[in-house]
């Protein structure tokens, strides 16, 4: 694989809130030594999970720096940066340290929709302009634009430090696409829980979770099955996994994981900046049980 550092189980974090809306250090400290003690191999910081459109400049700085001083190198942090304003996004490329920083995650350009030219285009220069690793990121769902698989393997063929794809448009027939058509050596990351196993059975190399910030190490165990390609293992864990998937979703995201972390007492609170709102509280009583 390109990076052998991100192979595995990564975990998009939230961004705990106190109730007046301040981002909660203290539970942000005890959700990060909670995954790494339960073996999640690496972090995304300011990921959609996150709420990283509701987060200024400086708060989004501040929890990066905060996040690498509690990892201190134990595990690799992967850093959300993407934007529709190719000219915007390299300016904010050029003004990260990057040191701790193992890659940055890049979504497709949303809202403009642009042609697969301009997707590649966009890439081609977020390429040119960074230190780090790019994986790049298809969520459709959030974007109402997909990448195709030709643009992924052209891109993926002309920069190598353009190492993977966190694959979420929930569309298998594509997921076979990149892997027949991509580098040997190309990452398909899952970016929908309960398309990891299916995406890893096909050659996939692991995931970056929402539901593993709840069940890290069921999560981690059943990615690691994979890797180890004992799929009878693998495939226990993913029925269990599958019985509340969608819970953590009902409600929108994050608000689904951020009601679960504060049941286990990992979170103060479980509030969400608007426009997204708390669980409703009948889901809510759900969740409670299935934890």
């Amino acid at each position: 694989m390109r990076n052998n550092n991100l192979l595995g189980t990564g975990v998009a974090l939230i961004t705990p809130f106190n109730e007046d809306y301040t981002i909660d250090y203290q539970s942000l400290e005890r959700l990060i030594e909670y995954l790494i003690k339960n073996g999640i191999n690496y972090l995304v910081v300011m990921g959609t999970t996150a709420e990283s459109a509701t987060l200024d400049y400086h708060e989004q700085n501040d929890i990066l720096n905060f996040v690498k001083k509690i990892v201190n190198r134990r595990v690799p942090i992967v850093f959300g940066l993407g934007s529709n304003n190719t000219t915007q996004l390299v300016k904010s490329i050029h003004s990260i340290d990057f040191q701790g920083i193992e890659a940055i995650l890049s979504v497709a350009p949303y809202y403009n929709k642009p042609s697969q030219r301009g997707i590649f285009n966009h890439y081609d220069i977020i390429a040119q302009n960074t230190s780090v690793d790019i994986i790049m990121y298809n969520v459709p769902s959030r974007t109402a634009i997909h990448i195709e698989s030709n643009t992924v393997a052209d891109l993926a063929l002309k920069h190598h430090n353009i190492i993977g794809i966190k694959e979420a448009s929930g569309d298998i027939n594509n997921c076979m696409d990149l892997v027949s058509k991509c580098p040997d050596d190309f990452m398909i990351i899952s970016g929908d829980d309960k398309m990891t196993f299916p995406i890893m059975s096909l050659g996939g190399c692991g995931v970056i979770s929402v539901q593993a910030m709840a069940f890290p190490n069921l999560f981690s165990t059943m990615v690691n099955a994979c890797l180890e390609a004992e799929y009878d293992v693998a495939k226990k864990k993913h029925y269990e996994l599958l019985k509340s998937v969608d819970l953590f979703y009902v409600d929108g995201n994050p608000s689904g994981i951020k009601e679960a972390l504060f049941f286990k007492k990992i979170c103060n609170s479980s509030q969400v900046r608007l426009p997204l709102v708390k669980m409703d509280v009948d889901n809510a009583k759900k969740m409670h049980l299935v934890l």
